[in-house]
């Protein structure tokens, strides 16, 4: 058994290195395009987080389209410019999904555009230890956990819900961890599938942040590999039969609210 003070002292040392570790030159113009995904400009252009992007715009297999300005994934918002700030604002962003540990959000607190909520979804923060501290370099045993830790769970079914109900209350929903690749990967990866957008456009979707971070072919800090999302699947698979089983008894969200996310997210 892990002693407190060594799991404390470890998740410290993690959220420092992730928080100050290697990253992304601010500012990165464009990034190369990738296969079909890139077929409307999803970036939002924001220079203290270059991975922000739009998930609308995929197609879904009932012939519907993912909706634009509802749904964005990002880095963490702590090197946001004044000028991202307003940019989101004007975009009417009205709920920050946080998904990082209590750790990496005291080295790297969010930077929140004006009229929006916050609201706080740690995914990995009572994780094994081992797959704590890989946090920083991504890998099968950290995707696994994503379905696996205590707390994973609630943290995507957190914020799919609050995209949900943002129908209620108009207004985009952000949702990030520390470089927006990661658990914010799998979360937007979930998300799409829910939607019913096929897996190779999801792994597209996903494989985008090597492109957005400037990530080196097998950087396993600055980048995302096909293999670690598959695991996460596989997990599902494994945990739970399927992905519908995963959705309803996993999430815990019931038909209702997957039907009202897809109203509010399909058009």
């Amino acid at each position: 058994m892990v002693h407190r003070s060594a799991r404390v002292a470890a998740a410290v040392l993690t959220g420092a290195l992730v928080a100050f570790g290697p990253a992304v030159a601010a500012g990165v113009a464009a990034p190369p395009a990738v296969g079909d995904v890139l077929t409307i400009d999803r970036s939002l252009h924001l220079v203290g987080a270059p991975n922000a992007r739009d998930l609308g715009g995929y197609r879904a297999a009932d012939g519907r389209t993912v909706r634009t300005g509802i749904a964005f994934r990002t880095d963490q918002l702590d090197n946001l410019t004044p000028a991202d700030l307003a940019e989101l604002t004007r975009l009417g962003v009205r709920e920050v999904d946080d998904l990082r540990t209590v750790y990496e959000r005291a080295l790297g607190p969010d930077r929140v555009p004006v009229g929006a909520r916050a609201n706080w979804y740690d995914m990995i923060g009572a994780a094994p230890l081992p797959e704590l501290m890989s946090t920083l370099a991504g890998g099968n045993d950290l995707y696994r956990a994503f379905i696996t830790a205590p707390g994973a769970n609630q943290a995507v079914a957190g914020v799919l819900r609050d995209i949900a109900e943002s129908g209620a209350e108009p207004g985009p929903v952000l949702f990030h961890c520390t470089a927006g690749k990661d658990r914010t990967g799998w979360t937007a990866a979930v998300l799409l599938t829910v939607l019913g957008v096929d897996r190779a456009t999801v792994t597209e979707d996903y494989l985008l942040s090597n492109n957005y971070r400037a990530a080196a072919a097998g950087d396993p800090v600055g980048g995302v590999r096909q293999e670690w999302l598959d695991a996460a699947f596989d997990q599902v698979a494994r945990s739970y039969g399927s992905f519908d089983r995963y959705v309803s008894e996993g999430l815990g969200l019931s038909s209702a609210e997957v039907d009202t996310l897809k109203q509010r997210m399909l058009s």
